[in-house]
């Protein structure tokens, strides 16, 4: 597909979240949290796309280095391999994909290494200038490559430490705007945690677990050789889950996470237009450094406490099983319309072998037109302890 650098502009900001430092809002109460990078914070697998985004305290799965890489001291396999992909935004242009490769080892008993792959397509982008002239075509694309290692602290307790490189590469190095531009660099960590306690009781076993993941703490990107350089999206997630079986056959799961990003809020300013419109104009505190931004993250707000909890999203997610072989699963993601309005509901469905398991996950927004309507993601999981007793 080929298409203006303005549309290449409009699918990056129907992401999770704007990609620019400013915003403006013509709501008077709009003031939306905004970051580099933010195909990072995007769902990549469908266990989780199908139940609301939800992850960080769920069952251990191949996916859970995105959620919580805690979670592989609790994953009953050695080894394993699983690979994502999702067509996106597929509402708005027809060649944006997000695709997900991560596998896992076990070192012993209480260690795991884990590795993950992240590339996020946006087709193919023709740049003009001021004048509609024709500067040249890029594949406009994003990376992102990590590694963490896991260990159990206790029999239900276990932290996890990951390393990560991001690479954006957003114009291929044509100017904009008279601006040399160039590929974006960053190097960030995670710190995670997890708790499992498996409960043995009459008519099946049960568990609680709970979950925190601090993700993409790191350096600020630039695409350009000046000081402006914009926050990644450092991430805070906590979570609780609970799983319990009602007989042999049948099993049920549920979980809550909550999520809120870790980066200052934009300070505003509104007044009246001529036509009587109330408009907010917001920029990022940039000055601030990556820790003072985390935590300022938490009092920042121009609204308050009342504004700091609308920063704060949520995500539900009912999962069920048939003799551990078929899954169906339902969520819900909400957040508040001054944050970005992101209100959605998830399905999906999951079967599996002695060898793989293969999912898929359904998204529907609540509100009509919205770009992230009818997304499909596609998960394909490798088990390497089966494979090798066959």
């Amino acid at each position: 597909m080929k298409g203006q650098l303005g549309l290449a502009v409009v699918a990056i900001l129907c992401l999770l979240t704007p990609t620019s430092s400013k915003a403006q809002s013509s709501t008077s109460g709009a003031n939306v949290v905004s970051t580099a990078v933010p195909f990072l914070t995007i769902a990549p697998d469908s266990r989780a796309g199908a139940m609301g985004d939800a992850g960080v305290a769920t069952s251990p799965d191949m996916n859970s280095q995105h959620w919580n890489p805690a979670k592989y001291a609790f994953i009953s396999s050695d080894a394993g391999v699983a690979l994502s992909y999702s067509p996106w935004l597929r509402k708005l242009v027809d060649d944006i994909n997000l695709a997900y490769l991560v596998g896992h080892k076990r070192i012993d008993d209480q260690q795991v290494v884990s590795a993950s792959l992240r590339y996020f397509s946006l087709g193919s982008i023709t740049f003009r200038n001021e004048y509609g002239e024709i500067q040249g075509q890029q594949s406009p694309n994003e990376l992102a490559f990590d590694v963490a290692y896991t260990r159990l602290l206790s029999e239900k307790f276990s932290g996890s430490v990951a390393l990560r490189y991001i690479r954006s590469d957003l114009t291929g190095g044509q100017e904009v705007g008279g601006v040399v531009t160039h590929a974006g660099n960053s190097f960030a960590a995670d710190i995670a945690f997890y708790y499992r306690n498996e409960i043995s009781r009459r008519g099946g076993k049960s568990a609680f677990s709970a979950g925190i993941d601090i993700s993409n703490i790191g350096s600020k990107i630039s695409y350009t050789e000046g000081e402006t350089k914009d926050f990644i999206p450092t991430n805070m997630r906590l979570g609780v889950g609970y799983e319990f079986e009602m007989d042999d056959y049948n099993s049920f799961a549920f979980t809550v996470d909550l999520n809120k990003l870790l980066v200052p809020t934009p300070d505003t300013e509104s007044y009246t237009d001529e036509n009587g419109t109330i408009v907010v104009n917001s920029g990022f505190s940039q000055d601030k450094s990556v820790i003072g931004g985390i935590f300022s993250s938490f009092s920042d707000a121009p609204g308050g406490m009342k504004e700091e909890l609308q920063e704060i999203n949520v995500s539900l997610g009912v999962e069920y099983w048939y003799q551990k072989q078929f899954a169906l699963r339902v969520g819900y993601f909400h957040e508040n319309e001054n944050k970005g309005n992101r209100k959605y509901v998830t399905a999906g469905a999951g079967f599996k072998l002695n060898v793989f398991e293969l999912d898929f996950s359904y998204l529907l927004p609540t509100q009509t037109n919205n770009p992230l309507e009818n997304t499909l993601r596609f998960s394909l999981a490798f088990n390497f302890d089966n494979l090798t007793r066959r």
